[in-house]
């Protein structure tokens, strides 16, 4: 049972990671007593989580029909993969140019244990895949940056897609675009971040 002195947070937060991992599927009715039985809570605050991800664009209300986990066709994934080279690329020249030790530690703290490893772990890497992207945004400590990111919520609506490419592919990509933060390379930076996303868009379009 969940215990909070807003309810509607924690519940929010447990449905989202319901998207996420697949407890709760595209295209699912969302069936709110069920929902309440399960997290031992009332429709109230339910109701208002709900909204809050509705407003996410990951739940959708169908006129008298219900709420339904919101299901995303090609298209939209891939207009979302456009959003992050933006985003991401603009992210990583403003941590580049701010050149923050403590950044770097931080970033490059994701991906060291996957360094020397010659059999990655899938779904530790994807972990950390995901913790690196929200990251690049939240470092920059720029509020309209992190807002933008934060109520487009763009990563957290390609997740369920899984990783598009190996960590055999993507962890050098990583530390290309760390290195060019921790030497204060804005214009690779910018440049790295944009082409890691632009790659695994440029696969999904296939």
């Amino acid at each position: 049972m969940i215990e909070h002195t807003d309810l509607s947070q924690p519940i929010y937060l447990r449905l989202k990671d319901m998207i996420r991992n697949g407890e709760l599927k595209q295209g699912e009715k969302i069936v709110q007593e069920k929902i309440s039985e399960l997290l031992g809570v009332s429709r109230t605050p339910l109701m208002k989580a709900l909204l809050a991800l509705e407003n996410e664009y990951l739940v959708e209300s169908i006129p008298r029909r219900g709420m339904f986990v919101r299901s995303l066709d090609e298209k939209e994934i891939f207009d979302i993969y456009i959003c992050r080279e933006a985003i991401e690329g603009m992210a990583a020249r403003v941590l580049a140019i701010k050149k923050d030790e403590a950044v770097v530690k931080q970033l490059k703290a994701c991906f060291m244990p996957f360094s020397s490893q010659s059999n990655i772990d899938l779904d530790a890497y994807t972990r950390a895949d995901e913790h690196f992207h929200s990251l690049l945004i939240k470092l920059t400590n720029n509020a309209p940056l992190d807002k933008i990111y934060f109520f487009s919520n763009i990563h957290d609506k390609v997740t369920g897609h899984g990783l598009v490419r190996p960590p055999e592919e993507t962890l050098h990509e990583h530390f290309k675009i760390i290195n060019a933060i921790e030497n204060g390379n804005a214009d690779q930076a910018e440049k790295y971040a944009r082409e890691h996303i632009e790659k695994s868009r440029i696969l999904l379009n296939k």
